[in-house]
């Protein structure tokens, strides 16, 4: 946009528009008439038209005017409503937004998540709850939650829901330091170990299942199914067993030496992340708002390049 064209200019021609006198929009904006005549002779020289035409009934647009016009009101509008969305979520407001996550985003995404939020809107309460992706989905069916992130399901838990995808998440299969596996690492020594294998009602298990089949791996025996991010952690660390989960969930504990990632190649559990609402739903302020600080902290995390 030409950096001469000013908020003032915009919306002066926008007023005589709608008063249809420049007398009576000098009045609405609390100038004077050589004032608001000036910002409109600004505009048109700037955009190389004329785009009122001055009558005894009042001014008219001009066909350049006109298509003007209609992107100019269209964007002070829009102006208007970031900002009173922005008063809207002042601290003495009590605006909520219910969030359903994964344990993998969860753990990694959310805690930033909810800083970035504060420092933009502190009046807008966060309700969070984890789970498994068929209970939060059915919980966003049936109008629980507003927004639900992680990884695309079945397209039978997806019916009825909207998805936006965020960025691409491997699963991985983790240990103590110093397990015997580490050894020899191998997919089909598995089963000399407990597992800690995805339930059902989890959206990675059918992509674990599909890793565990191309390698000839039977479905262990010993295992215990669990989306518990707690009881897995504290397990894994306090016994040898073996646990399969999505890489976010554990990424820290990865990076800090708390737990060891088998060295197996699990580039076939890569799956789309994203962001789920129900279809039809409309675009409201405060989703808006939380979605654009998920891709800030995407981004900050470098998690976009996986997309």
């Amino acid at each position: 946009m030409d950096r001469r064209i000013k908020l003032r200019h915009l919306q002066a021609f926008v007023e005589i528009v709608r008063c249809r006198s420049l007398k009576r929009a000098a009045e609405g904006l609390h100038l004077t008439q050589p004032a608001i005549s000036r910002a409109l002779s600004e505009l048109e020289e700037i955009v190389g038209a004329a785009l009122l035409v001055r009558g005894r009934a009042g001014v008219t647009l001009t066909p350049q005017g006109e298509l003007l016009h209609n992107f100019v009101q269209a964007s002070l509008t829009s102006l208007e409503q970031g900002l009173a969305g922005l008063r809207g979520f002042a601290p003495e407001t009590d605006t909520s937004l219910r969030i359903g996550a994964l344990p993998s985003v969860a753990a990694r995404l959310l805690p930033q998540v909810v800083l970035e939020i504060a420092s933009v809107a502190p009046g807008l309460r966060l309700n969070i709850i984890d789970g498994s992706h068929l209970h939060l989905t059915r919980l966003l069916n049936d109008k629980e939650l507003d927004m639900v992130i992680g990884r695309m399901g079945e397209p039978e838990a997806m019916r009825g829901l909207s998805f936006t995808q965020l960025y691409m998440e491997e699963v991985a299969i983790v240990v103590r330091p110093g397990h015997p596996i580490l050894n020899a690492p191998d997919l089909r020594r598995i089963g000399d170990w407990p597992v800690i294998y995805p339930p059902q009602s989890a959206a990675i298990r059918p992509i674990v299942r599909r890793l565990l089949i191309s390698q000839g791996v039977a479905l262990p025996h010993n295992r215990i199914e669990s989306v518990s991010v707690g009881f897995g952690r504290a397990h894994v660390l306090g016994s040898d067993a073996i646990w399969f989960i999505s890489a976010g969930v554990v990424a820290r504990e990865i990076a800090e030496g708390q737990l060891v990632r088998l060295p197996v190649d699990t580039s076939a559990t890569r799956g789309a992340v994203g962001l789920m609402m129900r279809a039809g739903d409309p675009d409201t302020t405060e989703r808006r708002l939380f979605a654009q600080a998920i891709d800030r902290v995407i981004r900050r995390l470098g998690l976009a390049r996986n997309v």
